[in-house]
């Protein structure tokens, strides 16, 4: 078994693909739409669904916002450089919620940034990706 995709819920799907491609730099992989049930589908990530996981936006019409609730915690990027990324995110209108920094407790350089629904991403420096607190 491996991991295919995450699904998100999103309340304006033409923004949240802007955001995961033109913000965070990912490619809409494939969009579609489903007439009988009311909803669309979009693909996105930074290889193909054979190369890798992917994130599935999910826009059911007519449904502008959710709750995200408490459980829902966080989907994690890699980054050659965070301090870049965080840079070109904030420059094409990301929010940075969580400037660069060690993880409290250890080393490992992390930082978070919102999507348009709310959702956290974190990013960690590739250097420490995987090894845990540092």
């Amino acid at each position: 078994m491996r991991l295919l995709h995450t699904m998100l819920r999103v309340g304006n799907l033409d923004r949240s693909i802007a955001f995961y491609t033109d913000v965070l730099g990912m490619n809409l992989i494939r969009k579609s739409e489903n007439e009988q049930y009311k909803y669309t589908l979009a693909f996105v990530g930074y290889g193909t669904e054979k190369e890798g996981a992917v994130i599935e936006l999910t826009y059911n019409w007519g449904v502008e916002e959710y709750n995200l609730g408490s459980a829902y915690g966080h989907i994690a990027l890699e980054t050659d450089d965070i301090y870049a990324t965080c840079e070109a995110i904030r420059n094409k209108g990301g929010s940075i919620t969580r400037e660069p920094g060690p993880v409290k407790g250890g080393t490992t350089v992390i930082a978070f940034v919102k999507d348009p629904d709310g959702y956290s991403i974190e990013l960690i420096n590739k250097k420490d990706a995987g090894q845990g607190l540092g």
